[in-house]
């Protein structure tokens, strides 16, 4: 029988299928959040890189529950149009833009000196950093920070961080990996320094999210990627909803310092992410290279 004939068999066809309903019923999560009732009336969210992706349904989710949400953005022209699109479909006006760029340090600080002088409290931050002090103010908050399962081959080098001994050339990904990894070094830290403040701090792994990185390819690339997310990859509101679990669900309530996958189980990161001494050292050298040192909380 020649390849083609062979292709395009009854058989083949239907174990193609068959495939493709499993894989897709694997995608599935068992917490769906437009079945949880929590309302977040009275409360207020920060979520960065809110105008695309994964950013803006966890913005959408947070202010259809109510809540007052400040979006994180560094285009104000993308984050504009993310504010007016969020309003439209939630109903609820009391969505913001706020500008910074993660990239820059001044530009955090800036954001970070805004959000204290203008909110009175912080209950939800995803991803962000710089206003800690505001939602001990608030008696209670969580903290989200997006990692990824590919934080299992990623390496924690204190010289590369500082720009040292940098290799003239990394594999694919590497720089990657290794963020994903230091975030829930990071995370971890973080909820040890806010233990008894009523705030958790937790990791999650938001799965493999279909994005446009294949939007300036040819248009034959780009039916291929379509087919090969449709099959494998989740929707930037599939990819939210273990964010969303750790944010407003109340089975995440009081648990800190834990590691959440794309279906909302808690499960053990690599054995590098649980290294307490590795995530002190992360911390002092974050400090050192930002200048936010301080004695507080250690």
């Amino acid at each position: 029988m020649e390849l083609s004939a062979f292709l395009y068999h009854p058989v083949w066809f239907l174990c193609t299928l068959i495939l493709a309903l499993l894989l897709l019923i694997k995608r599935k999560t068992l917490w769906l959040p437009h079945l949880s009732p929590v309302d977040l009336s009275g409360k207020t969210a920060i979520v960065t890189g809110a105008n695309s992706g994964i950013g803006k349904q966890i913005a959408l989710d947070l202010a259809r529950r109510n809540a007052r949400v400040l979006l994180a953005c560094r285009s104000r022209e993308r984050g504009q149009k993310a504010l007016k699109e969020i309003q439209r479909k939630t109903g609820n006006q009391n969505v913001v833009l706020r500008i910074m760029d993660t990239s820059n340090m001044a530009s955090v600080r800036m954001f970070a000196n805004q959000i204290l002088q203008e909110e009175k409290r912080l209950n939800i931050l995803v991803n962000n950093a710089g206003v800690a002090d505001l939602m001990k103010q608030s008696s209670s908050g969580r903290i989200v920070n997006v990692s990824s399962f590919m934080h299992k081959k990623g390496m924690v080098n204190f010289k590369h961080l500082k720009g040292e001994d940098l290799p003239k050339f990394q594999p694919s990904g590497s720089v990657y990996n290794s963020s994903k990894l230091m975030n829930i070094l990071f995370t971890n830290e973080l909820a040890r320094r806010l233990q008894d403040t009523g705030i958790t701090a937790n990791s999650v792994n938001p799965g493999i999210v279909k994005t446009n990185i294949m939007r300036h390819f040819r248009w034959n690339m780009r039916i291929l990627y379509v087919i090969i997310c449709f099959l494998f990859f989740k929707s930037s509101a599939e990819g939210a909803i273990s964010s969303i679990y750790c944010a407003v669900s109340e089975e995440v309530s009081g648990i800190t310092g834990k590691y959440f996958t794309s279906d909302c189980t808690l499960t053990l990161p690599s054995p590098e992410a649980r290294d307490l001494a590795m995530a002190r050292k992360l911390w002092d050298v974050c400090e050192e290279l930002t200048g936010l040192g301080s004695t507080k909380d250690k």
